[in-house]
């Protein structure tokens, strides 16, 4: 199982797609890095050499792009500084809600949650003992 970038990935899967596994890495960018390092795409990630493991890490190293921790890094603190700022974005971010306008009348569950409540809650009545009967006076 090849590791790159601290990410094993799939040995079972084609090396173009198993380099989708990384953060920051899409199809566009792996065959990218493929042709730079020279590897069949179509072969699968378990059937890569050392060298070619090597050379597809070089090949990432090489591209600039941020990846893995770097980019999780990046995103967490512009979304931090937005609601540092107090924008409208940051506001939503810190909410829970949608940032990108959509409505939240209705839908919105991924980012406000399950449900709470909804319904009125219903008391149930108390059900009455029946009165003892009351004592008879003596005559």
């Amino acid at each position: 199982m090849p590791r790159i970038l601290g990410v094993d990935l799939p040995k079972e899967k084609r090396i173009d797609i198993a380099l989708t596994y990384l953060y920051g890495v899409g199809r566009f960018l792996s065959v990218k890095m493929l042709k730079d390092a020279q590897v069949d795409p179509a072969k699968r990630a378990k059937d890569l050499t050392e060298e070619e493991v090597s050379r597809i890490t070089a090949s990432i190293q090489k591209s600039g792009y941020k990846m893995e921790g770097d980019l999780r890094r990046e995103i967490s603190q512009n979304i931090k500084r937005l609601m540092d700022i107090g924008s409208w974005r940051g506001m939503r971010h810190k909410r829970g809600l949608p940032v990108r306008g959509q409505r939240t009348r209705t839908n919105a569950r991924t980012r406000k949650g399950p449900k709470k409540g909804g319904m009125a809650i219903i008391v149930k009545a108390e059900t009455k003992k029946p009165a003892a009967a009351p004592a008879a006076k003596g005559k």
